[in-house]
């Protein structure tokens, strides 16, 4: 068997024909600049290669549900294994999607709690058991003589089918009336049901009066019910009131009655375990006034209702409602009265107003009618639309809520009643995952329970520790599966796949330590050595310092990004990497190179920001001062609450106030200082665009520009063509028959669609009259093709355009494509747009900018000149505020907030404030202990 894996003639995207040996059952590390070609080698090329050969071992039957799969621009791979790829790319975007459910942790609890769980009363709180057919006998004849009573044994419960055969044989028993779907009916040959629909049937068992003389015969009938629908009887008392009895279990003194206690039971994706209000959601979404008024301190007429939809025709209608109260459109929405709120918002009622329209040229349209309101309107139209697009610009104006029925824990109250250890399941979804380690290892069993538990939880068990060994110990069960950042998702995936126990197998992971503190990488290292000890191969795209001293063999790929990357610059050992003179990531591990202390930290400029009561999430009520003109790094253990102040607080209390959007800041009591700042500019890494039109010239603006520029050529003058003429999103210069997009899909009908380049234009998005256009011998498509280094001399002499390419390269972004399509740039990529674009504006003096984790995917020399733009911003009187854990980062900062000192419930605290140094001397601090290792290597 092969001991490497031998790449020869790698090509795809930057390669430049590479060769190149990876040592199998060894953890190996690929390494190098942004944009140098690592992950076109390691997920493009060998993963790619890896996947292709699994499918094209399948049957042919298998592959068409599989697709045909491209093979990578490669000549040969020898050694490859099957391959699994682990990155950042989180698949969960479905809100029934938890941590719980991805993991199949979630499905292992609802069978712990269906086998050893102990049902309880809803009502009354008491233990609940079994009922004898003597005790049903005896809870009717309770009653008073002479109450009418029915007895029904419920057949089917929510069940498919037409059950001809389940009628025929009652009534050969003597059974000649049913209840089916609420109705009486009586039991002929002409029933026929609908087979596809979901159908409650009862069989009528007799019709009695309680007498305690007919215990006997009542009691013969609930024995006969009870053995003709598996335990369960229907007691129907007057011909209204209906009971249902249990030999399962049931309250005898609140008269309720569980249904099996099943896996499905606890399941909030199955209608019988669902919370019937929210369908097993957790909460419900509504409109919510105060995002149609953001700001009450707005005149109508200027908006002050943000409502998408409010043109001038609704105006004229709220000002028309609006005379009854004496009140106009130039009126404040907090001058208004609480009476003509209420009418704009929630309507008029059955009150009708007289409205009259200027039509044309003095003719005016009258009628009467009532007000709908804007909550109403917004409301039918979001429950009418079928547009997505539609729904997500509605959801703007919608907060949401905790269900009120089962407060947001999904499920129905029976399955919120079954109990282990006095916690219901979402209790124990509601922990973190280092609580529900200790809380299942100090299960209390008896001999019974653990003999039926014992599988169930030894996998529990297993999976929580995997999780706890990747660093996601401050993660609850329940958290929803979206709201996990590209790290945790990756590293979820990685427990999951740990969990698996293959071995012989080719894991390809996309830096799995983003967003992990230091004190939690070593755990994940240790579990990625477990990985390969079980015999796989790990090749792992990483930064990360720690996880290159730990690799067994190291790639260093460059030497810079895109057109001058694609090589391999040198491999090995670390030490083998750090003597070659060649590798800028030598030159960093050897300490030749270095992320510099700035010589002086800088002063605030005595005006500040604070949070007063912050309690969102694990924030106990933290007090935070952000000074402002300063460099300040949020830092702490992964879980500690950084994004809940930063991000859900800080930026979401600001924007509100601000910059007058649409957000519903975090919990907390006030913030005082905003009117210290005049913009505040939040830079994540969400995709800047979501279909392949756009693309990192569009998102800047810089598109604009360069099609100026090719309006004012001879050439387009002397055709006539203007702007618009080179746009690929409009009619006109775009190639027709691929409309713009380069590239043709066909249907396959049953196996996958398949995408080639349009024939008409190669791929080029416009037509050949539109490419004819020339400037400085390259058209519009040659532009967008080049990267953003070949664009800064391009267009060197074009200032408007060059500051903006500048400011690209300035951040790292040198080796991307103008017109690369916005899908396949990462969250880093997309960050750096974004800082871009902002950059590329005049500043103010008063900006608030907030970066989380924007060195995501960079390499130590990107990061560095990633930290020169920062300061600058700083340097102009801006104030920054990043959520970090590379210490080049911090160690720069001039105030640092260190949260903790745990993740989840123990932390949610303030650690450590002050200058890099001073938290360095806090003993407290985690952060503070890793930094005070680094300022001593100064």
């Amino acid at each position: 068997m092969h001991d490497k894996i031998i790449v020869k003639g790698a090509r795809q995207h930057n390669l430049k024909n590479i060769d190149v040996e990876i040592p199998r059952d060894r953890l190996v590390v690929i390494t190098g600049l942004s944009g140098s070609g690592k992950s076109s080698l390691a997920f493009d090329t060998i993963y790619a290669e890896g996947q292709r050969r699994y499918v094209e071992s399948l049957s042919s039957y298998a592959r068409q549900f599989l697709g045909q799969m491209d093979k990578p621009d490669v000549d040969n791979i020898e050694g490859l294994s099957p391959a699994i790829a682990i990155d950042q790319k989180s698949t969960h975007r479905n809100p029934r999607s938890t941590v719980g459910t991805v993991t199949e942790i979630y499905d292992h609890y609802r069978l712990l709690f269906a086998r050893i769980g102990k049902p309880h009363c809803y009502c009354c709180g008491r233990p609940i058991e079994r009922q004898t057919v003597e005790q049903i006998t005896d809870k009717i004849l309770a009653y008073s003589d002479g109450t009418k009573i029915e007895i029904l044994a419920p057949v089917a419960r929510g069940k498919k089918g037409e059950y001809k055969d389940v009628f025929a044989e009652m009534r050969r028993n003597g059974y000649l009336r049913a209840r089916i779907d609420g109705d009486r009916t009586e039991l002929s040959e002409e029933i026929v049901l609908d087979k596809k629909k979901k159908h409650n049937i009862d069989i009528i068992i007799d019709r009695a009066v309680v007498k305690a003389a007919n215990s006997s015969r009542i009691a013969e009938s609930v024995e006969a019910a009870l053995k003709l629908a598996n335990g369960i009887v229907n007691i129907i008392i007057d011909g209204d009131k209906e009971i249902v009895y249990s030999e399962n279990f049931a309250c005898p003194d609140c008269d309720i009655s569980f249904p099996e206690i099943a896996p499905r039971m606890f399941s909030f994706n199955n209608p019988f375990g669902a919370c019937k209000k929210c369908t097993g959601l957790g909460y419900y979404q509504e409109i919510d006034p105060e995002l149609i008024v953001p700001d009450g301190d707005r005149t109508l007429r200027d908006g002050a209702i943000a409502a998408i939809g409010i043109g001038q025709y609704t105006l004229i209608m709220i000002e028309t409602a609006l005379k009854k109260f004496s009140f106009t459109l130039d009126n404040t929405w907090n001058e208004l009265s609480s009476d003509a709120q209420k009418i704009i918002l929630y309507g008029s009622g059955k009150e009708k107003f007289i409205y009259k329209f200027n039509v044309h040229e003095g003719r005016s349209h009258v009628f009467t009618s009532t007000f709908e309101g804007i909550i109403p309107t917004l409301q039918r139209r979001f429950k009418d639309t079928t547009s997505e697009d539609a729904r997500v610009m509605y959801e703007q104006f919608m907060s949401t809520h905790a269900c009120p029925e089962c407060n947001g824990a999904r499920l129905c109250k029976e399955a919120l009643a079954v109990l282990i250890d006095g916690k219901n399941i979402y209790d124990t979804t509601r922990m973190t995952v280092a609580d529900s380690v200790v809380f299942f290892d100090q299960l209390q069993l008896t001999e019974r329970e653990q003999t039926i538990a014992q599988q169930v939880l030894k996998e529990v068990r297993a999976r929580l520790g995997f999780l706890n060994n990747v660093g996601l110990d401050y993660l609850t069960v329940d958290r929803s599966a979206g709201t996990l950042s590209g790290g945790e998702a990756q590293r979820i995936r990685l427990a999951t796949q740990i969990g698996s126990g293959l071995t012989g197998v080719l894991y390809v992971l996309d830096e799995p330590s983003i967003g992990l503190h230091q004190r939690d990488n070593s755990r994940l290292l240790k579990t990625l050595e477990k990985m390969r000890d079980l015999g796989n191969t790990l090749l792992v795209v990483e930064h990360d310092e720690d996880t290159m001293n730990e690799a067994d063999y190291i790639i260093d790929v460059g030497p810079l990004a895109g057109a001058l990357g694609g090589e391999i610059v040198a491999f090995g050992s670390i030490d083998d990497i750090k003597k070659c003179p060649e590798s800028i990531t030598g030159q960093y591990l050897s300490g030749k190179k270095f992320v510099a202390i700035p010589k002086k930290r800088r002063a605030a400029n005595g005006l500040e920001i604070e949070i007063s009561g912050a309690r969102e999430n694990n924030l106990k009520n933290i007090s935070v001062k952000f000074p402002l003109g300063v460099f300040t790094a949020v830092t702490g253990v992964s879980g500690s609450g950084k994004s809940s102040l930063v991000n859900e607080i800080l930026y979401k209390g600001l924007a509100v106030k601000v910059n007058r959007k649409r957000e519903f800041p975090g919990k907390h009591d006030k913030i005082v200082g905003i009117g210290n700042i005049d913009k505040i500019i939040d830079i994540d890494q969400s995709p800047i665009g979501r279909t392949p039109r756009s693309n990192p010239a569009t998102y800047t603006g810089v598109f604009d520009l360069i099609r100026d520029m090719f309006e004012q050529t001879n050439e387009a003058k002397l055709r006539g063509y203007k702007k618009g003429r080179f746009s690929f999103n409009v009619k006109g210069g775009r190639c027709e028959a691929c409309s713009g997009d380069g590239i043709i899909k066909i249907e396959m009908h049953f196996l996958p669609d398949v995408y080639v380049p349009c024939e008409t234009c190669k791929g080029k998005r416009y037509n050949r009259e539109t490419l004819e256009v020339r400037y400085k011998g390259k058209n519009i498509a040659d532009v967008l093709d080049m990267t953003v280094d070949e664009a800064v001399e391009f267009f060197v002499n074009i200032p408007r355009i060059a500051r903006k390419m500048d400011t690209l390269k300035d951040v790292g972004l040198g080796y991307i494509h103008l017109g690369q399509a916005a899908t396949t740039l990462s969250g880093g990529e997309a960050q750096r747009v974004k800082l871009a674009t902002e950059l590329s504006k005049r500043p103010t003096g008063k900006t608030l900018y907030i970066l989380d984790e924007p060195t995501t995917g960079l390499h130590f020399a990107d990061v560095d000149r990633l930290l020169q733009v920062l300061h600058k911003l700083v340097d102009n009187g801006e104030t920054v505020v990043v959520i970090e854990h590379n210490l080049d980062v911090i160690k720069t900062a001039d105030y640092i907030i260190d949260l903790g000192p745990e993740g989840g419930a123990k932390g949610g605290e303030v650690v450590a404030t002050g200058t890099p140094e001073q938290v360095a001397k806090n003993k407290k601090s985690y952060t503070g202990q890793y930094l005070k290792r680094m300022l001593k290597k100064i």
